[in-house]
């Protein structure tokens, strides 16, 4: 198994021209001779390179709207002859094929082409490749004699290791590069799978095909002794945080990511739920400690920060818009601390400004924020296997409930028990969620009984609840006994949000009577274990 191999032809046929222009004229300069195709082959020659093309190596003109043009033996023989075995140079001579010692393929744009909502099938269909996976797995096959390059982040690599070894490729790196390779087939393969899989009345395919591209390494996971890194899922119609511009402040940790993944999320529901008005979250250990909508950009951050300051401090906070100076200031204020930020975006003083205040402060732009969520399937690991689920989407909508008990209620306790109704879905269960002045006062989370979640609510939202009328709280589920809505009522709630479905629902809602406070229930229950 030879380490060293000269590369004498390459070929070279790209989506991505990117740098491929120089990439070309850097094999070329090493005395390389160049096969190329169609637009790639049009680009090299405007860039004053001699180009072979495809059809003067295979004597067949691309045909088929070119689905036809590499499929041919003279290609894939170069690319899949070993040179170390006599039958196989012999039939090489015998049939007029030359070696290919190193290919440059990046694929039609096929996940970028199905992101796109309003995709014709036959443009997709079209955005199927065949030719460059089947020469890319031929080449990786035979990665003991060709390089394969699938990338333009890989092209720097390639001619710095060919310069240092005299035009050879070394066998480590083509190893390396033949696992790149077949790691983007994959990927590729499971992105079509997918998107005809989209087609069956089954959310879950007997088969379920996932690939993901790591964006980075993290320094650790959860806690300093685990590994970690991130990666990024193609195909999703959402791009959300894994691609997000890192504008400013050290690496996100696995916990920064962690958490505003939450808060993120969270944002998101608030701005679907209360369209043209700016959505603040605060998010701590995975659970919303502060979250607020108003009109007013500074006053909805303010309010979510006043939900509960003390948890808030050190928090991960989101905000469905851009961040400006003066937002920025509203922040960075004394007393307060905050590792990551993410918006739609950051106006270069309010970077300055945050930047000023934390030197490592992370901040993070995203226009996804603002945008509904993905309907693609979510995935948790478990020991040996996955659990897989279609995504919580459902929104609060007033309109979907049913008026259970007490008095009507007015629209200002709807939008209340909206912000409750939303917050508890990104509470870890069992929860409770507060709610006033259109923001959270206070959440008692992942708790193992529904009634300890009550007080817990009831304790951190404290003395706002008598200080906001038409204030109303949310239980991610039904209550199974009367004693959670108890304690509320006894705190001064005016309304209680919840699935409803208890064999004692009877007793909840002649409390609620009795006391004159509002119950709805919604049918749907919001566990996030």
């Amino acid at each position: 198994m030879p380490d060293l191999v000269q590369v004498k032809r390459a070929l070279i046929s790209v989506s991505d021209k990117s740098d491929v222009v120089a990439f070309a004229r850097s094999l070329a300069s090493m005395g390389i001779e160049i096969i190329s195709t169609g637009g790639t082959a049009a680009a090299l020659q405007a860039g004053g390179i001699t180009t072979t093309t495809v059809e003067d190596v295979t004597g067949f003109p691309e045909m088929m709207d070119g689905r036809v043009k590499t499929l041919h033996p003279r290609i894939h023989g170069g690319l899949l002859a070993r040179r170390d075995v006599d039958s196989h140079v012999e039939s090489m001579q015998a049939h007029d094929i030359q070696p290919i010692d190193l290919i440059c393929i990046n694929l039609y744009p096929f996940e970028r082409t199905v992101e796109s909502p309003n995709v014709a099938e036959s443009e997709a269909i079209e955005q199927i490749d065949i030719g460059g996976p089947a020469m890319l797995r031929s080449a990786s096959k035979n990665h003991e004699f060709v390089a394969t390059i699938t990338s333009p982040s890989q092209y720097d690599s390639v001619i710095a290791e060919m310069q240092a070894n005299n035009g050879c490729t070394t066998l480590h790196h083509r190893r390396q590069l033949a696992a790149d390779t077949f790691a983007r087939t994959a990927g590729y393969d499971a992105a079509i799978s997918n998107w005809l899989s989209q087609s069956s009345d089954d959310a879950f395919p007997p088969r379920l095909q996932l690939t993901a591209t790591k964006v980075m390494s993290l320094r650790y996971g959860e806690n300093p002794h685990q590994d970690a890194a991130l990666y990024a899922l193609p195909g999703t119609g959402e791009a959300g945080l894994a691609n997000a511009e890192s504008i400013a402040g050290k690496p996100l940790s696995y916990n920064n990511i962690n958490d505003a993944s939450g808060a993120f999320k969270c944002c998101r529901d608030l701005v679907r739920t209360f369209p043209g008005r700016t959505a603040a979250v605060i998010v701590k250990h995975a659970n919303p400690c502060g979250a607020a909508t108003n009109t007013d950009p500074i006053q909805a951050f303010e309010s979510a920060w006043a939900g509960d300051p003390l948890a808030a401090f050190g928090g991960i906070v989101a905000i469905s818009g851009p961040i400006d100076a003066a937002l920025a200031a509203t922040i960075a204020k004394e007393q307060r601390f905050v590792e990551v930020i993410v918006a739609t975006e950051f106006h270069a003083d309010a970077v300055a400004c945050l930047s000023e205040r934390w030197k490592n402060i992370r901040l993070v732009a995203t226009p996804e924020i603002t945008a509904g969520g993905s309907s693609s399937i979510e995935v948790r690991t478990i020991p040996g296997g996955l659990l897989t689920q279609t995504p919580d989407l459902k929104i609060a909508r007033p309109s979907d409930w049913t008026h259970a008990a007490g008095p009507a209620p007015t629209p200002e306790t709807l939008a209340n028990a909206q912000l409750a109704w939303v917050t508890v879905k990104h509470a870890a269960s069992n929860a409770i969620t507060i709610a006033g002045d259109h923001r959270l006062l206070g959440l008692g989370g992942g708790q193992v009984d529904r009634l300890t979640a009550a007080r817990l609510a009831v304790t951190k939202a404290g003395d706002s609840i008598n200080g906001c009328p038409d204030t109303a709280a949310a239980s991610d589920a039904f209550f199974p006994f009367p004693d959670g809505p108890e304690v509320l009522i006894d705190a001064g709630i005016s309304c209680i949000v919840q699935p409803g479905g208890s064999k004692r629902d009877d007793e909840t809602l002649s409390l609620c009577d009795k006391h004159g406070v509002i119950c709805m229930t919604t049918g749907v229950r919001h566990f996030r274990h």
